[in-house]
This record gives structure tokens, C-alpha cells and sequence, in this order.
């Protein structure tokens, strides 16, 4: 497993580097067995640390959490246990998920931009134009994924939406968390 430990304008000590390898490494060695890499990155906000951590798992699911604490150890231990707690949760799936699926989750690259947000004006004029003014544009990944697979990869993930190739129809759908807690899913 390959270990990206980063500290946004902080430095990581080898000690703390440790501790997250060892904890990492007893999670993953109960429920996956299986992650291919593991990104944390720690940062600070005023007075609290922040541990945001993401596993990207052998089947091409991702699993991530975040974590808030005064001290930078209590940060990671709870990023720690939302991980432990997803995959405790997630084990039967994950491991059903092993043997239904042959070969790693397909992904097909998309273009995914960030639009920027309309200011709250207190006149009532029309805008000058209807075109969204595009902050940035990037490239993401749409995994091919069945419809449970989907939901799991977005509970896993902590997404409130996730865009999927449905493998079953072969055509993009959407999951996401609805207000009164339960599942969308649109299928075109």
C-alpha cells in the first residue's frame, strides 16, 4: 500500500507519519485487506487541525473522511475511526463486491468545471447575460458501477450525489441523498 502523507503550510513529523501508517494499516488489514494507496493530508484552520483522508480500494471504490481537532493526532484518529466505521459497515458489500466483480471498476474520463456563484444584488436588474462564467475546468473519472455499487461508493465517499455508468443499460445515472434522507436515483 503507498502511503501520500502532506501537510498543507505545517510540517508532518516522522512520528506523526508512523502513527498514521500503523492505524491505516490495522483498518485496512480487519475489513478490505486490499487498498491500493492512501492520501492524508493535514492542514490547519485557525485554531484547529485538519485531517482529510481518502483510500482508493484494489476493486476502484474510494472511501474518504474528514476531521476537525485541536490537536493534529486527535484529527487523524478520528478521520481513523470514520474509516474504520464505513468499511465495518460496508464489509459484506465489499467483500459480495469481490467476488461478483472480476476486473477493477471501469472509468471513463469527463470534464467537470466549477461555475461561478451569482451575487446577491439588491437591484432588480436583468444580467447582462445567461451564460454562467466558468471558474475552473477540470477532469474527473465516471465510474461503471451497478446501482448498489453506486449507492455504497457514494455513502463511502460521503458524496451527497455521485454520477455512475449504470453497467446494466449502459447509460450515465445519478444517486443522491435526498432531503428526507433516502436515495435518489435517476436513470434517463
Amino acid at each position: 500500500m503507498r502511503y501520500q502523507i502532506t501537510g498543507k503550510q505545517i510540517d508532518i513529523g516522522d512520528a506523526l507519519q508512523t502513527h498514521v501508517r500503523q492505524e491505516l494499516g490495522e483498518v485496512f488489514g480487519k475489513y478490505s485487506g486490499r487498498p491500493t494507496d492512501a492520501n492524508i493530508t493535514f492542514s490547519k484552520s485557525a485554531h484547529e487541525y485538519v485531517c482529510e483522508v481518502t483510500v482508493h480500494l484494489s476493486t476502484g471504490l474510494t472511501t474518504s473522511a474528514k476531521d476537525k481537532a485541536t490537536e493534529i493526532y486527535s484529527a487523524f484518529d478520528g478521520c481513523g475511526e470514520k474509516i474504520d466505521k464505513q468499511l465495518r459497515r460496508y464489509k459484506r458489500r465489499l467483500k459480495d463486491h469481490h467476488k461478483d466483480r472480476v476486473e477493477p471498476v471501469e472509468l471513463q474520463n469527463a470534464a467537470s468545471y466549477i461555475l461561478a456563484r451569482e451575487e446577491d444584488s439588491q437591484d432588480y436588474n436583468e444580467p447582462d447575460t445567461l451564460q454562467p462564467i466558468i471558474v475552473a475546468e477540470m477532469e474527473t473519472s465516471i465510474p461503471s458501477l451497478t446501482v448498489g455499487e453506486a449507492v455504497m461508493q457514494m455513502e463511502l465517499a460521503g458524496a451527497p450525489v455521485l454520477v455512475f455508468r449504470n453497467e446494466k443499460k449502459d447509460g450515465v445515472n445519478v444517486v443522491y441523498r435526498r432531503d428526507d434522507g433516502n436515495i435518489g436515483w435517476i436513470d434517463p
